[in-house]
């Protein structure tokens, strides 16, 4: 049984007069946040902000990186070159950095976004093409993807940390994949109901996937949406629920 665990939420995605979650309440709640670079989604502004609160709420920062899809939210698939690819990563993990910088805080992992995070759990290209990117830069950040994904083997042999991650509202499938948002009941809304499947996946290390069968999962890290309907009350419960059954919330990563 797990002692502990890690909750992580994506923020900093407003971009101007458009408000997306609500950072400050989450960072209440979280222990790490992935926290946007500008190319999916976040202003420099905006980011800035989140990142001081992250600070003071001592909560660890991850540069949340994406394909370049402003308009598409980093949801739609690209088909990048390799070189290209690497250089968007250096590039959005070295703006995170001057901006935690400036916030007194720093930049510890990468958690690539949407599109570019599914694209790489299986695509051998792209996700050496993301690897270096991370390495060339600072080979002491870990990498965040989903667990039991390809990547996690192609980053650990490439000499990263990495941290195998769950997400608390979605549906699995019996081979332990997250169940397509094509789907019905791909995306889980109880908040009960979500934060009882996390108390099983801490405790007996894995979820009943969808079609009803134990699915074993190893996570370090749960990731909770900070931009979905009723995130923060998930979020809540989902926190609540955990600590209540012993388990410490906290990052993968100690200050």
């Amino acid at each position: 049984m797990i002692k502990a665990i890690d909750l992580n939420s994506d923020l900093g995605e407003s971009f101007g007069q458009w408000k997306m979650g609500n950072d400050a309440e989450m960072l209440g709640i979280v222990s790490s946040a992935n926290v946007a670079c500008g190319f999916h989604a976040g202003d420099p502004v905006g980011i800035l902000q989140t990142l001081k609160s992250a600070k003071e709420n001592q909560v660890v920062i991850g540069a949340h990186v994406s394909y370049p899809d402003l308009v598409g939210f980093g949801r739609r698939n690209m088909d990048i070159a390799s070189h290209e690819l690497t250089a968007d990563v250096i590039y959005q993990i070295g703006a995170l950095q001057g901006l935690a910088l400036a916030a007194g805080t720093s930049v510890r992992y990468v958690k690539p976004h949407g599109a570019l995070y599914n694209t790489i759990a299986n695509d051998e290209r792209q996700a050496l093409a993301v690897i270096e990117g991370i390495l060339v830069i600072d080979p002491n950040l870990a990498l965040v993807g989903l667990a039991g994904s390809n990547i996690l083997r192609l980053a650990q042999e490439k000499g990263l940390k990495t941290i195998a991650e769950a997400f608390a509202d979605r549906a699995y499938t019996a081979a332990g994949e997250l169940v397509s948002r094509r789907e019905a009941g791909a995306v889980l809304h109880d908040a009960n109901l979500v934060a009882q499947r996390m108390l099983q996946l801490v405790t007996k290390g894995g979820v009943d996937s969808i079609d009803g069968k134990f699915t074993p999962i190893k996570a370090d890290s749960i990731c909770v949406h900070g931009d979905s309907p009723g995130a923060l009350d998930m979020a809540k419960q989902v926190k609540k629920v955990l600590q209540q059954a012993g388990i410490t919330i906290q990052s993968f990563i100690h200050a």
